[in-house]
């Protein structure tokens, strides 16, 4: 029988990226998937450590790995990723029973330990090349990451990304083009270029410089290739070359992350984030123009060191000007090897946080329900993933703007349908295929 496998993932698309070159490797190996923990011979866990509860949640799977292990002390347990790098120094020590660990540069090196005559415990930290050249099992043969680049050479105070991913490295221009090229005759009509800030892509590359927004119009170019997302972006490095391609293409979605962090140009300048409250919205302002109906979503961090009910203020002023269709909203929590790790005044009490989170969440879901009431009597086009998570009689897709969309109909997952919109909540919509397109699909 051949070995089995159990991949946990946390954390970011370049983790779900990672895990499934992990898998695809894996299985070049011979091992097979397996849905239980406690049924495979190699539990993998590829580790997010961007916050605090990332961490937590990680550890709680940890340690009911360790109980599997005590039952079946064959069992070999893995740990990728970020939180494996960030740990480097401690991992054996705290956790004696995980048998190897990794950085996200050092996914290769799971092969090279599995296939070696004796395992013992091993540790791979240093970066050494792009995981996109391993095999992959895709979760979705119709969508694929694609990845442009690797690390970051921003220096946000509170991120430790850096030093778990290292400085900013970009993938040969050509390759990854070969690779969308191969993806679409393999019938990928989606694909997401992943980069911690894609708009610094190829400004690396000797002996001739690439800009994203060139790789951005070549690869919405491929045939068959219907659809390209991207994420993400910086608000320091967008500019208007990458807007024109969204207004040029069809191929490249109505859609664009664009992390705002702080409202507060005093917070932004402690983040170490290059840009201030009046550059963050005139980047909103130029993208709007190009593409007008633009979802915008972004990322908000509230309770960082020195913020004031005042900067949380501006925060929210920011969110009300600008009216975002979605956001993702965490409470900063310190994190190791961060230089806001080491901040030691003006800190946040754990209840204000609180309070400040539930006022922000009020105020992007009421926006982002009243942006998506512009979409109720449209019809969209709607990319099938698979049946609703909620109601399994009917289906769920994704449209060009990122929203989510439940609908009654038939198609197959891959496929493109009409759907005929006729509500909307602040993180999905509601449907009815297209009578042309039901009448085709039956």
């Amino acid at each position: 029988m051949s070995k089995r496998y159990h991949v946990t993932t946390f954390g970011c698309q370049m983790n779900e990226h990672d895990s499934e070159r992990m898998k695809g490797m894996l299985e070049s190996l011979g091992y097979t998937a397996s849905e239980r923990r406690e049924d495979a011979d190699l539990i993998l866990f590829n580790t997010c450590s961007i916050r605090e509860k990332a961490d937590e949640r990680f550890v709680a799977h940890l340690h009911d790995a360790k109980i599997v292990k005590r039952n079946n002390p064959g069992t070999v347990i893995g740990v990728g990723g970020c939180w494996a790098q960030s740990m480097k120094d401690l991992v054996f020590e705290q956790f004696p029973f995980v048998d190897v660990a990794f950085g996200p540069g050092q996914v290769p090196k799971l092969a090279e330990f599995l296939t070696s005559d004796s395992i013992t415990a091993q540790g791979y930290f240093e970066f050494e090349g792009f995981p996109a050249h391993l095999p992959t099992k895709r979760d979705r043969p119709h969508q694929a990451w694609l990845q442009i680049s690797v690390g970051c050479h921003m220096k946000c105070s509170y991120c430790i990304v850096p030093s778990t991913r290292g400085r900013h490295v970009s993938r040969p221009y050509d390759e990854i083009v070969e690779e969308a090229r191969r993806l679409a005759s393999e019938g990928v009509v989606e694909i997401t270029l992943l980069g911690q800030n894609v708009n610094a892509y190829g400004r690396d590359l000797r002996p001739q410089r690439r800009e994203f927004s060139e790789l951005l119009r070549e690869v919405g170019s491929i045939p068959g290739m219907k659809r390209v997302r991207y994420t993400s972006p910086h608000p320091q490095d967008i500019k208007q070359d990458v807007v024109d391609v969204h207004a040029e293409l069809d191929t490249i979605c109505e859609h664009v992350h664009l992390p705002l962090q702080a409202g507060s140009s005093k917070i932004l300048k402690a983040m170490r984030r290059t840009y201030d409250r009046e550059r963050f919205i005139d980047r909103v302002a130029m993208i709007r123009a190009g593409i007008p109906d633009v979802a915008l979503s972004t990322d908000i961090i509230v309770g960082f060191p020195g913020e004031t009910e005042e900067d949380f203020q501006e925060t929210l002023e920011v969110c009300e000007l600008v009216q975002f269709d979605s956001a993702f909203t965490f409470i900063f929590s310190p994190r190791r090897h961060t230089e806001a790790a080491e901040f030691t005044e003006g800190l946040v009490p754990h209840d204000v946080k609180v309070e400040r989170m539930q006022r922000l969440v009020e105020v992007i879901q009421r926006n982002a329900h009243e942006r998506a009431q512009r979409f109720v009597g449209r019809t969209m086009e709607v990319l099938i993933e698979g049946p609703s998570r909620t109601d399994p009689s009917r289906l769920r897709g994704r449209t060009s703007h990122n929203k989510a969309v439940n609908f009654e109909g038939f198609g197959e997952p891959g496929t493109f349908t009409h759907v005929g919109i006729t509500g909307a909540t602040s993180q999905t919509l509601t449907g009815n295929q297209s009578l042309v397109d039901l009448a085709l699909a039956r």
